[in-house]
C-alpha cells in the first residue's frame, strides 16, 4: 500500500521533464550554498548587489539613455557608495563598538546599583537574590563577548585579507554581472528543459516581487538609518552611529528588529543621561521613528504587500537566517514567497487525482 501511495505521489508531481530538472535545480543550489557558501561568498554578494542595482540600469535604459551608459553610469554609482561603506561607514562603526566594549563594565556597575536602589525602595517587587542572578547573566554574556573579539583579533591578518578580497572581487564581479547579464542567463538556459512555461513563469514572479521587496528594504533602511542618526546627533547620544546603523538595519526582521534594538538604545540613554528630560526626548525620537516607518514608509514603499502570515515571516527569518546569516534575513520574505508561489504553481500530473 505504502508503495503505491509514493509512486503515485512521484507521477502526480514529478511526472515532466520541467519538474524534475527545477528539483535538481533547487536541490544543487542549496548544497552548493550549504558546502561552498564561505568560498563564494563574494561572488553571492556580488550577484545580490548587481541585482538590486539593475533596476537603476533599467530606469536609465527606459529613458533612452544607451544600455552601456546606462551600466556605466549605474557602476559609477555603485562604486560610490560601496567605498563611503567600506572606508568610511563600517570603521566609524566600528570603532564606536570598541569605545562601547570598553565601557561595559561601567554600565554594568551604574546598572547594578541601580537595581540595588530599587530593590531597597521595593524589595517586594526586585530581590537580592533576582539581581545576583541578572548580574551574573549579563556578566557571562559579555566576558562570551570578549573571548569573542580577542579570537577575532588574533586572526586580524585573516581578516584584512579576506576584507581585500571582497574590496577587490566583488566590485570587479559586479561589474561583469551588470555588463554581461543577458550572456549569462542565455549561458544557464541551455542546461535547462527548452519548454519551460513553469520555471518562467515562477522567474518572471519572483524577479517581479524580489526586485520591489529588496530594492524597497533598501530604502527603508536608507531612511531609517539616517532619520535615526540625525535624531541621535542632534539628542547629543553617544554612539548614534552605530546606533543608528542596528535601527536601521532592525526593519530586516519583521516585528522582532525594532523590539531587540530598543533595548541597547534605551540602555545607552539611559547610562549617559538617566531618569531625565534628554532620556524621555530620546524615547519619544525613536518611537516617533518607529511609528512613522511603520504607518507611513512600509505602506509606501511596499504597497503591494507580501501575502504571508507574520508566522511564516518570523518562521522564514528565522531558519533562512540561521543557514545563511545577514543575506539569509534580508531575503527572508523573498524565499518565503517563492516556496509559496512553488506550493501553488507547482505543475501536477491530472491522472490519479481521486486515488490521492
Amino acid at each position: 500500500m505504502m508503495p503505491s501511495i509514493f509512486r503515485k505521489w512521484i507521477q502526480k508531481y514529478f511526472s515532466s521533464v520541467e519538474a524534475v530538472a527545477f528539483s535538481l535545480l533547487l536541490v544543487v543550489a542549496v548544497l552548493v550554498i550549504l558546502t561552498m557558501g564561505h568560498i563564494l561568498a563574494p561572488v553571492f554578494t556580488a550577484i545580490i548587489l548587481a541585482f538590486l542595482m539593475q533596476g537603476t540600469t533599467n530606469s536609465l535604459v527606459r529613458v533612452r539613455i544607451p544600455e552601456t551608459f546606462a551600466v556605466m553610469t549605474t557602476y559609477a554609482i555603485f562604486i560610490g557608495i560601496f567605498f563611503w561603506i567600506a572606508l568610511f561607514l563600517v570603521p566609524l562603526a566600528f570603532n564606536q563598538g570598541k569605545l562601547l566594549l570598553t565601557e561595559l563594565p561601567t554600565m554594568l556597575h551604574n546598572m547594578q546599583a541601580w537595581l540595588d536602589e530599587l530593590h531597597t525602595s521595593y524589595p517586594e517587587l526586585i530581590t537580592e537574590v533576582q539581581i545576583k542572578e541578572w548580574m551574573a547573566t549579563l556578566n557571562g554574556q559579555i566576558g562570551r563577548l570578549g573571548q569573542q573579539m580577542l579570537a577575532q583579533s588574533v586572526t586580524t591578518i585573516t581578516t584584512l585579507f579576506g576584507l581585500v578580497i571582497y574590496l577587490i572581487l566583488v566590485p570587479l564581479l559586479v561589474f561583469f554581472f551588470l555588463k554581461d547579464k543577458a550572456t549569462i542567463f542565455n549561458w544557464l538556459g541551455r542546461f535547462l528543459p527548452s519548454d519551460r512555461p513553469f520555471m518562467s513563469t515562477i522567474w518572471e514572479e519572483m524577479n517581479r516581487q524580489a526586485a520591489n521587496y529588496v530594492r524597497g528594504k533598501m530604502i527603508e533602511i536608507i531612511i531609517v538609518g539616517v532619520a535615526t542618526y540625525i535624531a541621535f546627533f542632534v539628542l547629543g547620544l553617544n554612539y548614534a552611529a552605530l546606533l543608528a546603523i542596528l535601527v536601521g538595519l532592525s526593519v530586516l526582521i519583521p516585528y522582532i528588529g525594532a523590539a531587540v534594538v530598543t533595548i541597547p538604545v534605551l540602555a545607552v540613554g539611559f547610562y549617559q543621561w538617566g531618569w531625565g528630560e534628554d532620556f524621555y526626548w530620546l524615547f519619544g525620537a525613536y518611537m516617533f521613528i518607529q511609528a512613522v516607518d511603520g504607518n507611513i514608509i512600509v505602506p509606501l514603499l511596499f504597497s503591494e504587500a507580501v501575502n504571508l502570515h507574520p508566522i511564516a515571516i518570523i518562521l522564514a527569518a528565522l531558519v533562512f537566517g540561521g543557514l545563511w546569516g545577514f543575506w539569509g534575513v534580508f531575503f527572508a520574505i523573498p524565499l518565503a514567497t517563492l516556496i509559496k508561489a512553488l506550493i501553488y504553481s507547482w505543475p501536477r500530473a491530472r491522472f490519479g487525482e481521486e486515488a490521492l
